[in-house]
């Protein structure tokens, strides 16, 4: 049973919780370091793939070179609805070249936006000598939060309710 498992185990990705955001329309937030040594997060639609979780870029993007030289990275795909839901992720990525257009860009297009966005992306986008980057993370530290039986810090509701007091 996933509600068991502590914060950090792989397991968790079979959360309902974790599962429900996979498949959300909820943005991630991908946190990593810049070229010049400082932290960067930045909001980016993704892709699960069952294994992996897939963002995509085009070709000269900053986070490329950045990403291949510190692919260590954390994620997070979060409700804002009370309690909040949140999915936490640890990892490293894996960056690929693409020729053309990369399927996971065009499905996390469909998810998000419907056949009619994917339709529209691909007619923008797919074009002699276009080039992106597929980042690939495999998790290797999932955290789950539901603020209902999974609370910060592995503590129970009634330590959550105390949080702050001595």
């Amino acid at each position: 049973m996933t509600t068991a498992l502590p914060q950090g185990d792989v397991r968790l990705l079979d959360h309902p919780v974790a599962r429900k955001l996979l498949a959300s329309t909820e943005l991630a937030r991908l946190a990593y370091v810049a070229s010049d040594g400082t932290p960067r997060v930045l909001p980016i639609m993704f892709h699960h793939t069952g294994d992996e979780v897939v963002f995509c870029t085009f070709a000269g993007a900053r986070k490329i070179p950045a990403l291949r030289a510190r692919p260590d990275v954390a994620v997070t795909i979060d409700t804002t609805d009370a309690p909040p839901e949140v999915l936490l992720l640890r990892g490293r990525v894996t960056v690929t070249d693409v020729d053309g257009v990369a399927p996971e860009y065009l499905a996390a297009h469909r998810r998000y936006g419907g056949a009619e966005q994917e339709a529209a992306v691909r007619a923008e986008t797919d074009v002699p000598g276009l080039k992106m980057a597929r980042i690939a993370l495999r998790p290797t530290w999932v955290g789950v939060l539901d603020f209902a039986t999974r609370f910060p810090g592995g503590g129970t509701a009634e330590d959550f309710a105390r949080r702050g007091q001595a």
